[in-house]
């Protein structure tokens, strides 16, 4: 009986390793690598944590800490070889990087805060930045520990929509003058 999928055997799971670690602009852990080549049912966790060792000991990837780069050989050799991938599976690939970038470079612009404060309740802060610098950083006090945990991953989620209300606010009120 064939296999369906990409994935047939420990070459495909390391070409779709290469072409995965190429786009990603952050290093990653063998869960996120496993997590972006995950376009496949074939593949295992098991075929990851096989191949990504066998990628450092091969010079196309290197480790840091805990986390995995390609190297300059792992781009070449990649590039070569990325061809032999799925078309579809390429697709899902390059999207799962893309969102999984732009998460990473958002959440590199977004930092809370939990503070204990005098008389038991809390601050939170969060700052939002660009590439430029802080734009805008606002502390709100909360009552209990689980108020501030709960403002503190609201004013994550929503850190562009607070910037934009708060500039609309202000920039409405000195148009009216």
């Amino acid at each position: 009986m064939q296999r369906l999928g990409f994935i047939h055997n420990m070459m495909d799971v390391k070409v779709l390793i290469l072409y995965v670690t190429a786009r990603s602009n952050y290093p990653l852990t063998v869960q996120e690598i496993y997590e972006l080549c995950y376009q496949d049912e074939c593949l295992s966790y098991f075929d990851v944590c096989t191949a990504v060792p066998e990628l450092v000991n091969s010079k196309h990837l290197e480790q840091q800490d805990d986390r995995y780069v390609i190297t300059q050989k792992g781009r070449e050799d990649g590039a070569i070889t990325e061809d032999s991938i799925a078309f579809t599976v390429k697709r899902r690939a390059e999207d799962a990087v893309s969102k999984f970038n732009r998460q990473l470079r958002r959440s590199s612009y977004i930092k809370t805060q939990i503070l204990n404060r005098d008389g038991g309740d809390y601050s939170v802060v969060m700052s939002l930045d660009d590439d430029q610098g802080n734009l805008m950083t606002l502390e709100l006090q909360a009552p209990d520990s689980r108020q501030a945990v709960h403002l503190s991953k609201l004013m994550e989620q929503k850190a562009e929509d607070l910037y934009k209300l708060t500039m609309t606010v202000l920039l409405d009120e000195e148009e009216g003058m």
